[in-house]
């Protein structure tokens, strides 16, 4: 059977990821490598903590979404021959969702059976399920929710090739995957594509996620001897298989939620392989530019199965093994200007005969079977595709608007298109205002009661921003929403005095709780003149009392400053729908709690079985300490944490 590539509609059961938050999330992310020590040899270069960052502006949150599913239309792109079948979802970060064996008649990836938005990415909603394929920032990507353009072409074998590509806005990079089936090939192929198009070294992050099924006594294999991990906030080296006292290539035995990124050698091929005790599993090899691999279990314990069970219905439990350009996800690596770089992995079913409980034998005879099959084929592949997949391909889907906007900015600036053989073109409205100041030199005003224009962060447009109001200044006074988004600019470039001043005019031009919000934030950020915070807050937060985003964000200010009293007072003002959400929830009975008011708080807090919340963040233990604390305060005794609250599986996860 000769390849095919069809575009077609399914219907998932699937919660509704809502619209992009109103205000970005100036206050709330907090990533592991931002406050790790890390005792490592000098020679393991894994560039600790390089291209941290504290939140993910100019995107803004998806944070409106409930556990509730429903049938709903999804957007798939398969790509099938005899061998395998892979679908993916071009609306969602181009997620492979599922490949199947179709010999076999087994599935090689861990499918879930909905998508279910948690608290888990950069930008809050993530699921799980499939490959991911995170670009730009550590952690889940940006995009992961996105709708990725996506392109139909055929390489030079006559194959269908899908395409999916986008443009990544904090690092300023393009990506491109093109996937492809061999006629009478067993595995798929992923040939990836990141360009810097930018003038100076850029912090390259790149993981590609792959969950699958965590199989009774199911077996992890990596060619790796050493093993970087971490606990009690900082990073170390460790031995493979036998971490203290465990063989953690059974991911069974592994009692809690970590990390472990291999060690692979330098000689050494890439690949990780997910086995069941059959032999039978997923192999992921590629081209060897993707160095690193990685396992991460929520482990096997109480919290561990609840995170499972909350993520999904009834798909079962999953781990993640994963394969990224750096060693580890502690720091992103050096990407130099004006640089692209390829690589091609490849997906499919491996078998393995002659079974040992010898990671060792196991490693050494995968490593054999993957040298000869990949071995120099793989790289001469990768560099045989290139001039194919330098050429056009037919949109299906189309993307964001943002890289057709940086298209017109480089044009004005003489410089050249990004990847000009990718069609950016798109009709997505989010950057008519900014089209509007570059093609005017004015940026547009607007009326305070509606959402402000999306976000933006580049130089180039900072300095336009600051060239109108200073312009300004000389006849009338900016606007308010010229002077928001250029304090967001300040703000996210470290000048906060330049950016309190810009929201404090902004609300001197026009009362706005959009102004109200960043600075509320910028001096909850700097932990000084809370009882201003507090104030401006509760007047932005009775202005959007029925944003739930907008709340949502407002509330987190108003606990990070104490502001318990006015949380509780904004709470009992807000519309019905916005107070019974589950975060909502939390914060007032969080609130209840500090003030003292502690039956009412640990009525709210156990009702219907205990409230289950919607984006719980990944680590956050709020809810089981929160039960804790009262039941001390109410001299309760102590017992066993109940199911429903018990997410502390303990360690780390991106």
């Amino acid at each position: 059977m000769n390849p095919t590539l069809t575009f077609e509609t399914a219907y998932m059961k699937t919660a509704p990821k809502g619209p992009e938050a109103s205000v970005p999330n100036l206050t709330g992310m907090e990533n592991m490598q931002n406050k790790t020590a890390f005792y490592l040899d000098e020679d393991d270069e894994i560039y600790e903590a390089y291209g941290k960052l504290t939140n993910s502006y100019p995107y803004r949150d998806y944070t409106c979404y409930t556990r509730e599913c429903g049938t709903h239309p999804v957007k798939t792109a398969v790509l099938e021959n005899e061998f395998l079948r892979a679908v993916f979802l071009p609306e969602f970060g181009g997620r492979l969702w599922r490949l199947t064996d179709l010999k076999a008649g087994r599935e090689l990836l861990y499918t879930n059976d909905v998508i279910r938005p948690s608290n888990l990415a950069l930008r809050d909603a993530w699921f799980s399920c499939g490959v991911e394929w995170n670009i730009g920032l550590i952690g889940h990507t940006p995009l992961t929710m996105e709708p990725l353009f996506t392109a139909r072409l055929e390489n030079d074998s006559g194959m269908p090739v899908l395409r999916m590509y986008e443009y990544e806005r904090v690092r300023r990079m393009v990506y491109q995957m093109d996937f492809w089936l061999d006629e009478g090939g067993a595995f798929l192929n992923c040939r990836m594509r990141v360009v810097n198009h930018n003038p100076d070294v850029t912090p390259m992050y790149w993981w590609s996620n792959m969950a699958v099924p965590e199989y009774e006594g199911g077996r992890v294999i990596v060619p790796a001897e050493s093993a970087y991990s971490s606990g009690g906030g900082s990073v170390y080296k460790v031995p493979v298989p036998v971490v203290d006292g465990i063989d953690i290539s059974y991911y069974q035995n592994i009692p809690g939620q970590v990390d472990y990124f291999f060690n692979i050698p330098e000689e050494a091929p890439r690949y990780i392989a997910n086995v069941a005790p059959d032999g039978y599993g997923l192999l992921q090899y590629s081209t060897r530019r993707l160095r690193g691999r990685k396992l991460f279990t929520w482990g096997n314990n109480s919290a561990s199965a609840r995170w499972q069970e909350y993520l999904t219905e009834e798909a079962g439990r999953y781990v993640e093994i994963q394969a990224g350009l750096g060693k580890t996800q502690y720091g992103c690596i050096p990407m130099a200007p004006h640089t692209a770089w390829e690589w091609l992995e490849r997906y499919g079913a491996v078998t393995l005969s002659g079974r040992s409980d010898s990671f060792e034998e196991e490693r050494e005879g995968l490593t054999a079977m993957v040298r000869d099959e990949a071995g120099e084929t793989l790289e001469k592949t990768l560099k045989d595709s290139h001039g194919w997949a330098m050429k056009p391909g037919e949109v299906v889907y189309r993307g964001s608007g943002y890289a057709d906007l940086e298209n017109a900015c480089r044009v004005r600036r003489g410089e050249e298109p990004l990847s000009p053989h990718l069609d950016f073109f798109s009709e997505d409205e989010r950057q008519t205002p900014w089209r509007i100041l570059l093609d005017t030199g004015h940026f547009p005003s607007a009326d305070p009661a509606d959402m402000p224009a999306a976000c933006m962060a580049d130089d180039f447009w900072y300095e336009m921003l600051k060239e109108q109001a200073n312009q300004n200044q000389s006849t009338v006074s900016p606007d308010w929403h010229l002077l928001y988004h250029l304090a967001l600019n300040h703000m996210a470039r470290g000048k906060n005095r330049e950016a309190e001043s810009c929201f404090c005019e902004s609300i001197r031009q026009k009362e706005n709780a959009w102004s109200r919000y960043g600075l509320a934030s910028l001096l909850c950020l700097e932990g000084r003149e809370y009882e201003r915070a507090v104030s401006g807050m509760e007047m932005g937060l009775m202005e959007r009392a029925g944003d739930l985003s907008y709340v949502k964000e407002g509330f987190r200010v108003l606990a990070r400053c104490s502001g318990y009293d006015v949380l509780i007072r904004v709470y009992e003002q807000l519309p019905e729908n916005v107070a019974a959400e589950s975060r909502v929830v939390l914060e007032y009975i969080t609130a209840l709690y500090q003030t003292g008011r502690y039956k009412e708080a640990y009525a709210l807090l156990t009702a219907d079985g205990g409230l289950v919340v919607a984006d719980l963040r990944e680590g956050e233990n709020s809810i089981v300490c929160l039960w804790r604390e009262l039941r001390r305060a109410l001299h309760m005794p102590e017992e066993e944490v109940p199911h429903v609250f018990d997410f502390n599986a303990e360690g780390w996860h991106s």
